[in-house]
């Protein structure tokens, strides 16, 4: 008992001593339980949808106002064609595209029944599938409010009824899976590679090695790459072992090029292993650098877009997905596996994090201090 207490004695001592460690382990919870539960909203909101009316009657003109008037939906399109609203999904500019047939009105008042489309974006599989339940629900409703007016009346006989078709494009099924494999690869990749190089340099620095390179003749660019490429390796074989699990286990074929894949994750890789690098180059222990890293990785990943939608999100904190790397990367791997992007689809979000790699690279080689 003896021996613990001193043992506890030294330990707080060590963290009384290490102001930094005192500022990570509170304020940094702090910080994240402010703004983490703000933006991670499970409640799906502003859900695009395109609208095909092709009936131009009063009962459709009823309904796209009641669609209006919810909170849940913006009308991001008045489409004349089923063809043309298509192409604001395939931009990813609508989430659901609500076709009203021809003779909608006619048909539900002579014969008490009519069919509305919703075909559903299902690249992102959550937001889809709710906005087209709360669509659902909305027709309900409408229809409900006909059927009053049609008792009140007391002129039919019986009931008005609206079927509703649904049609999901690039997930068919829903499956939760197909959505989910894609985004929790990048996860497991932004993990293994962020903390593996965030340790890298400051354990050089605790065993004193550190000391030994700065004195040597090699230049700055040299030792960070020679931190950096290792791990891009590490990161590309994970990558494949990934993709194999999800192809033999899961059976997630990518609809697009496995090679736009690999070289996007290339890219991606750079960037995040200039993150680490330049943490680790700040770090003065394993445990300020571990701290630092699961601070970055927790925003990162629930700020990613994997498990709350970032257009449900408040602004600012849509601002701060523009810089977040995961973000860049859950799109694409969605994109290609499950839509079959080209490189010109995604050729917006290479960019972004190509500058990202050049920038976060670029400082960590500025951070690391080397005495020649």
């Amino acid at each position: 008992m003896r021996i613990l207490l001193f043992i506890l004695r030294k330990e707080f001592a060590q963290i009384r001593r290490n102001p930094a460690i005192v500022r990570m382990i509170f304020i940094m919870p702090i910080m994240q339980l402010i703004i983490l539960p703000l933006a991670a909203d499970y409640e799906v909101k502003n859900v695009n949808v395109s609208v095909v009316d092709n009936d131009h009657s009063t009962y459709s003109q009823q309904l796209i106002l009641k669609l209006e008037a919810s909170d849940y939906f913006r009308l991001v399109d008045y489409a004349p064609g089923y063809s043309e609203a298509m192409k604001t999904l395939e931009k990813d500019e609508a989430d659901i595209i609500l076709e009203i047939p021809a003779h909608f009105e006619r048909d539900l008042i002579r014969d008490n029944n009519s069919q509305i489309l919703l075909a559903v974006n299902a690249v992102n599989g959550a937001k889809g599938n709710i906005g087209a339940a709360y669509a659902g629900n909305l027709i309900n409703q409408f229809n409900n409010n006909i059927r009053e007016d049609f008792y009140q009346q007391s002129k039919f006989p019986s009931t008005p009824m609206i079927d509703i078709t649904y049609s999901n494009w690039y997930n068919p099924h829903m499956s939760y899976i197909v959505f989910m494999v894609p985004g929790i690869l990048v996860l497991l990749l932004t993990l293994v590679a962020s903390i593996m190089t965030a340790l890298n340099i400051v354990q050089e620095k605790e065993v004193g090695t550190i000391e030994q390179i700065n004195v040597s003749p090699i230049k700055k660019y040299q030792f960070i790459l020679g931190k950096l490429i290792p791990f891009w390796i590490i990161g590309i074989v994970v990558l494949t072992i990934g993709l194999i699990i999800s192809r033999f286990i899961y059976g997630i074929i990518p609809e697009g090029s496995l090679l736009l894949i690999y070289a996007f994750a290339a890219v991606y890789l750079f960037a995040l292993l200039g993150i680490g690098l330049l943490i680790s180059t700040f770090a003065e222990s394993q445990q300020q650098a571990m701290f630092i890293s699961f601070f970055f990785m927790m925003i990162f990943i629930l700020m990613g877009g994997l498990y709350t939608s970032i257009d449900s999100m408040p602004y600012w904190a849509q601002v701060i997905t523009r810089f977040n790397p995961v973000t860049y990367f859950i799109k694409v791997m969605r994109m290609i596996v499950m839509k079959g992007s080209n490189f010109n689809e995604i050729s917006y979000n290479f960019l972004i994090i190509g500058i990202m790699a050049v920038v976060f690279n670029i400082w960590a080689i500025l951070a690391y201090q080397k005495r020649v």
